[in-house]
């Protein structure tokens, strides 16, 4: 069982895996009375899919409000019936960017990679969940391993908890607005709903949108590498930084901190994998440690700094996290919820990463280096066409 920590006016639990988050979502889902608002990219119809819908089934059995907003994409294999049950059983389901595929040369339709990224649930505006776990099995039928994805999630009892219930009212009412699904008197609350900040330095909820808050979560997390003493450690799925943040960690490293990048071992997304492989050489040169997680995939988007300051979340260190997704992750300064956090990631270092040599660049063949640099280049030139081309 996590530790419970107490930050503010906040009870923060960290949850590793699927193991530890699930089975505590569903209590949480079956001990709701008034509303539920779940929000994620992937719902699979898998045992673990089947168990929350079976707890959000009962929830509106018992007339809990069940809200259920899921990406076009992500979730787009869900079949009808599915959907058709849920709704019968009064589970409001609605859908984000429900349309044609994203990937798309077309300047116009590059948009479509605007994908619902974040994972936030949140029960009664007083228990909510903040993390980067789907609802999806944590070893599917098609991995060649047994071992969980890494991945967090912290569950919030306590005041940030009505932030993001606000939130998520937001951003359903806006859905529901662009579906036409939803009466006028509901889009007028959602318009005259104003924004109300948890004004707590100690924990935040950061958002990712593409309006007031665009850059809010890289932001968060340059303002702690420029202030960092001693220590970095990022475990991050998909890490392909634009420039400053990349330069940040360099400036970092040379006065002295060290630097622990916890990266993607297995190849899941070939492209996005070998580009990550571009950066390695400049990051190296500089004196930054980088590891490969190896069991399985990593999922994780976390970080820990000094042992003081934490992240947890939905988002990734990549330009379609940082620059097209909307994303969620929690900011929490707190010794105790960081050391947690640092543990963990320390301890899956030292068993299940393996350390990239400071030879690597030399050792690679030419081969490996050229497949490095044209993914690179490409996904280079696909943020060029969204029109969020920023150097990366």
């Amino acid at each position: 069982m996590s530790n419970v920590h107490q930050v503010a006016n906040n009870q923060l639990m960290l949850l590793q895996n699927g193991a530890a988050y699930f089975p505590q979502l569903c209590a949480d889902i079956d001990a709701a009375q008034h509303s539920i608002y779940l929000e994620t990219y992937i719902f699979a119809v898998d045992e673990t899919g089947r168990m929350v819908t079976d707890a959000l089934r009962r929830a509106a059995a018992r007339g809990v409000v069940v809200r259920l907003l899921l990406d076009g994409y992500g979730s787009a294999e869900l079949p009808l019936p599915w959907l058709d049950e849920l709704q019968a059983a009064k589970v409001e389901v609605l859908w984000f960017r429900r349309e044609i595929s994203p990937f798309t040369f077309s300047r116009s339709r590059m948009r479509r990679l605007r994908r619902l990224h974040r994972k936030l649930v949140v029960m009664d505006g007083e228990v909510a969940f903040v993390g980067g776990i789907n609802i999806t099995n944590d070893v599917s039928d098609q991995d060649d391993f047994d071992t969980p994805r890494l991945d967090y999630a912290v569950r919030i009892q306590g005041a940030l908890a009505g932030e993001i219930h606000a939130a998520t009212r937001r951003l359903w009412g806006v859905v529901s607005w662009a579906s036409f699904r939803r009466r006028s008197k509901e889009i007028q609350r959602f318009i005259l709903e104003r924004e109300k900040p948890v004004n707590v330095s100690n924990v935040a909820l950061l958002l990712r949108d593409n309006l007031r808050h665009r850059r809010d979560i890289e932001h968060a997390y340059l303002k702690a590498i420029a202030g960092a003493q001693h220590e970095i450690i990022i475990a991050n799925a998909y890490f392909l930084p634009r420039r400053i943040f990349r330069l940040a960690l360099i400036h970092a490293a040379q006065r002295g901190v060290r630097v622990m990048l916890l990266l993607q071992g297995r190849v899941e997304y070939r492209l996005q994998h070998y580009a990550t492989h571009a950066l390695y050489d400049q990051l190296l040169a500089a004196g930054v440690e980088i590891y490969e997680y190896q069991p399985s995939y990593l999922h994780a988007k976390v970080a820990v700094v000094d042992g003081q300051w934490a992240t947890v979340g939905s988002s990734n260190i990549d330009p379609f996290s940082l620059g097209l997704a909307r994303e969620a992750n929690l900011a929490v300064r707190d010794a105790g919820f960081a050391g947690e956090l640092r543990a963990s990631l320390l301890a899956a270092i030292a068993k299940d990463a393996v350390r990239v040599g400071d030879g690597y660049g030399v050792t690679r063949n030419w081969m490996d280096r050229l497949v490095a640099r044209i993914s690179y280049a490409i996904v280079r030139l696909l943020i060029g066409l969204s029109g969020y081309g920023r150097s990366i």
